[in-house]
C-alpha cells in the first residue's frame, strides 16, 4: 500500500496505527510511503511540520468520521457492479431531474433515494442529477460546501452507498449526473490548502478565495480537479457532471481548465464505450462554452440557461425583482424560445452593462441549453424557499410545464415539482462550528434584509426545523390536485418521446409568436398554444390544426386556423400548414 501526497516546501508525515512515520520527499513535491500491512479500512491522516493535529488526505476516497476525522483507504475494485451491460444515455433527447439526496426522502440517503427511483422511471425521465455529494462539513447541507472532492459524504452513505444508487438508476434504465464544485473550497474541513498553493495569490468569488488554476505550480492543481471528475464518472459509473458556476474559475493559461477537462473526459468515454456529459452552470450567456474544440471552443455538452427560466418565471408569476427586471415580456419569451438566450450582447438593466452573446441558430443545436421552471436555485435562494406551486395557479402550472417539455431544449426537473409539491426547499445547514454558524445565519439575514424582510421572516439555516420542512411529502402524489399534475407532466414527457418534432435539436426550425395573452410555438408538425389569460382566448395558428394531442384542460375546441382555448390552459395540437 503506497500513500502520497503533494505537499511542495514541507515535510510530511504520516500517522497510522498510532504512530507517525517520516516520508520520502521528491523533485516534485510528492511525499510517499509503502506501508504493506496498510490495506483497505485502514485509517490513516498526515502531519505538516510544526502541527501536532493530523489532517485527512487532501485525495481521501472516504471520510467515516467526516471531514476532520482520519482518511480511511477504499478498494474501488471491491465493490460488485451489476451494470456490465450498461451503455449509458445521451443528453439530446433525454430529460433531468434535480435531486438533493438529503430531502428526496425523509430518511435522507443513497439507498432510501433508490426505493423512489420507480417513481422516476414511471414520470419518464432519462437522467437523475444529484446536486454535491462529495463530502462537507455538518450532517445536512446544501453540499456547495465541500471539504473533500474525492470522498463521498459519510451521512448519505459513502462511497459503497453512491455506488449502490447508481447501480440501481442504471438497472433500471436511469443515468446518473452528479453536481461538483470546483470553483471554491467549503469553509470548514477543506485542508488541502494547508498542503499546497490549492489556492490562488489573491482573488475571490462569493463563495471563498478563488482557486489556483494559473499561477505558480498551479498544474498540479488543476489535475487535483481533472482527477476528481474523472474518479467520479470512472470508479462511481457516473454519466455526467454538472460543473458549478464555471464562471467562477480564473484561468488565464492559454488551455482553459475547461477545455482541458472536456478532452480528458472525451478520451474516457472513448475508453468506457459509453457517452460521458459535461453541463456547465455559467453566468456568461456565452456559447463558446459549448462550441466544439475544434472550432474553439471549450467542448462541453451543455450549460444552464437561466434566461429561459426567468423569462417563463416573469411571465408566469409577474415577479419583476432584481435579475428579473427585463424580463416577463411575450416578447422576450419568444426569444429565448428562438434564440435560447435573451442577453446576447444587449442591455442587462440588473448589471448595468451589455451582457451575454449571440448564439448562431443555424449551427447550435437546442439540447445544448438546459431548461427549468425550477432547480435548487432559483428555489431555496428565495427568501423562504417557496416553490411555483406556492405562488401560482394550478392552470399557470400546467402551462409553464407544457412550455418548458415542449421546447426546443434539455429540461430540467426539480424534485416534486411533478407533483407540485407543498414542502418548501429552504436553504439549510448544520455547521457544528458556533462561530461559523452565527456568520451564516446573519448572512443570509443581512442578505433579505436589504430587500425589505424582517429577520423573523427569514428561516434559520441552522435550525433543524428548516432541513426537516424542506423534505418531500410522498404522500402527496397520491392527493387529486397533486395527482392531476403529476399525470400532466407523465403525458408531456411520453408526448416529447413519442414525437420526434419535440426532440428536433434545430433552433432554426422554431417559430414562435403571440397575442396580448397568448403563445403559440410551432415544432415542426407539432404546434403548442397557450392561454395566459384568466378568461378564455382564440388563438390564430396560421395554418390549419388537425387532432389534440394534449390539453391541460378541457374544453379546447379547433376550428380551421383557429383555437379556442379555456382560461388559464395549454395544448399541443398536430399542425397542417396550407
Amino acid at each position: 500500500m503506497r500513500f502520497e501526497v503533494w505537499a511542495p516546501e514541507q515535510a510530511v508525515r504520516l500517522r497510522i496505527g498510532g504512530t507517525d512515520r517520516d516520508m520520502r520527499g521528491g523533485d516534485d513535491g510528492w511525499w510517499r510511503l509503502d506501508v504493506p500491512e496498510a490495506g483497505p479500512g485502514t485509517d490513516y491522516a498526515y502531519v505538516l511540520p510544526g502541527h501536532d493535529a493530523a489532517r485527512p488526505d487532501p485525495r481521501s476516497p472516504w471520510q467515516p468520521a467526516g471531514v476532520h476525522g482520519p482518511s480511511r483507504v477504499y478498494d474501488h475494485a471491491a465493490f460488485d457492479w451489476t451494470d456490465s451491460g450498461w451503455t449509458g444515455r445521451q443528453l439530446p433527447g433525454s430529460v433531468l431531474y434535480e435531486l438533493h439526496v438529503g430531502t428526496f426522502t425523509p430518511q435522507g440517503t443513497f439507498d432510501a433515494a433508490v426505493a423512489r427511483l420507480d417513481h422516476l422511471v414511471d414520470l419518464g425521465v432519462d437522467l437523475v442529477q444529484l446536486l454535491p455529494v462529495n463530502a462537507f462539513n455538518g450532517a445536512h447541507g446544501w453540499g456547495y460546501d465541500g471539504a473533500c472532492w474525492f470522498a463521498p459524504h459519510e451521512a448519505y452513505g459513502g462511497p459503497d452507498g453512491l455506488k449502490r444508487f447508481v447501480d440501481a438508476c442504471h438497472a433500471r434504465g436511469l443515468g446518473v449526473v452528479l453536481d461538483v464544485v470546483y470553483n471554491h473550497f467549503g469553509p470548514s474541513g477543506a485542508y488541502a490548502p494547508a498542503f499546497a498553493p490549492y489556492l490562488a495569490a489573491s482573488g475571490s468569488n462569493p463563495w471563498g478565495a478563488a482557486v489556483n488554476l494559473d499561477g505558480a505550480r498551479s498544474d498540479e492543481v488543476r489535475r487535483f480537479i481533472i482527477d476528481s471528475a474523472l474518479a467520479w464518472l470512472r470508479d462511481y459509473h457516473a454519466d455526467g457532471l454538472r460543473l458549478d458556476a464555471v464562471h467562477a474559475l480564473v484561468d488565464r493559461g492559454a488551455v482553459h481548465l475547461l477545455e482541458e477537462l472536456a478532452a480528458e473526459v472525451e478520451s474516457l468515454s472513448a475508453h468506457l464505450r459509453r457517452p460521458l456529459t459535461l453541463i456547465a452552470e455559467s453566468d456568461l450567456n456565452d456559447p463558446r462554452l459549448i462550441t466544439a474544440r475544434q472550432a474553439g471552443g471549450y467542448g462541453l455538452h451543455a450549460q444552464w440557461d437561466d434566461d429561459v427560466h426567468h423569462a417563463l418565471h416573469a411571465l408566469l408569476t409577474g415577479e419583476r425583482q432584481g435579475y428579473y427586471a427585463d424580463f416577463g415580456s411575450l416578447d422576450c419569451l419568444q426569444t429565448v424560445l428562438e434564440q435560447a438566450f435573451f442577453h446576447a450582447g444587449t442591455w442587462s438593466s440588473f448589471r448595468g452593462r451589455r451582457h451575454g452573446r449571440p448564439v448562431d441558430r443555424r449551427t447550435m443545436p437546442g439540447h445544448r441549453f438546459v431548461a427549468y421552471l425550477q432547480n435548487h436555485d432559483q428555489v431555496g435562494n428565495r427568501a423562504t424557499g417557496d416553490r411555483l406551486a406556492a405562488i401560482l395557479s394550478p392552470g399557470l402550472l400546467k402551462v409553464g410545464a407544457t412550455l418548458l417539455l415542449t421546447g426546443p431544449f434539455t429540461p430540467m426537473l426539480f424534485m416534486g415539482e411533478e407533483w407540485a409539491a407543498g414542502t418548501p426547499w429552504q436553504f439549510f445547514t448544520s455547521h457544528p462550528e458556533p462561530d461559523l454558524a452565527d456568520a451564516v445565519r446573519r448572512g443570509r439575514r443581512r442578505e433579505f434584509a436589504a430587500h425589505g424582510w424582517a429577520e423573523a421572516d427569514v428561516p434559520d439555516p441552522q435550525d433543524p426545523g428548516t432541513f426537516a420542512r424542506s423534505t418531500l411529502d410522498w404522500s402527496e402524489p397520491d392527493k387529486p390536485v397533486h395527482a392531476e399534475l403529476l399525470d400532466l407532466y407523465r403525458r408531456l414527457i411520453a408526448l416529447r418521446r413519442a414525437r420526434a418534432e419535440l426532440t428536433d435539436p434545430d433552433l432554426s426550425k422554431v417559430r414562435v409568436w403571440h397575442g396580448p395573452h397568448t403563445v403559440v410555438m410551432r415544432r415542426g408538425g407539432c404546434v403548442v398554444a397557450a392561454n395566459l389569460a384568466d378568461a378564455p382566448q382564440t388563438v390564430d395558428l396560421r395554418a390549419a390544426a388537425g387532432t389534440v394531442l394534449l390539453a391541460t384542460s378541457p374544453g379546447v375546441h379547433v376550428r380551421d386556423h383557429l383555437v379556442e382555448l379555456p382560461a388559464e390552459s395549454a395544448a399541443v395540437l398536430e399542425y397542417r400548414p396550407v
